[in-house]
């Protein structure tokens, strides 16, 4: 099993959309960056666990638990001329963006925040959340984070 984290600024998908979803599931759509793509092309399992973590907010930080509900496959928004993520070189037959599917599982016991998290630079050495400039909207998390971060959901801030 891996481990994910994924960003959704909650103005656009928050976890609550997330929850309220049919089936709390829905399709991850909308990733327009090659390496975050590639983890989910390449990586990613139906039942790996997921971080869901607000973004461009007044506390951005970890909110929830979700999972990958599916495999990859193409995202439809790539070929759609009256989407946002609309990309006029992706093919259909030989697509450009893939998605996931992520089921909602629960919200976090409280905001787990970012602040927080770089306070324990020693215990999650090697997260790329807390590595300055990174802007990956999906991310892989180490099982040893994983653990210390939900271990955090107990302790106060």
């Amino acid at each position: 099993m891996n481990y994910w984290l994924i960003k959704s600024e909650p103005d656009e998908f928050s976890i609550d959309d997330l929850k309220n979803s049919p089936k709390r599931r829905t399709h991850w759509d909308g990733v327009r960056n090659y390496q975050a793509r590639n983890f989910m092309r390449d990586d990613m399992r139906k039942g790996d666990g997921i971080l869901y973590y607000h973004s461009n907010c007044e506390t951005p930080g970890i909110v929830g638990i979700a999972e990958v509900a599916s495999e990859a496959y193409p995202d439809h928004t790539a070929f759609d001329a009256n989407d946002k993520h609309f990309d006029p070189k992706s093919d259909p037959d030989n697509p450009r963006w893939m998605m996931v599917d992520v089921r909602y599982k629960r919200k976090t016991r409280r905001l787990i925040s970012l602040a927080e998290l770089k306070q324990y630079d020693r215990e999650l050495e090697g997260l790329a959340l807390i590595r300055r400039g990174n802007r990956l909207s999906v991310m892989p998390v180490a099982k040893k984070h994983w653990d210390f971060i939900l271990g955090l959901e107990e302790k106060k801030p």
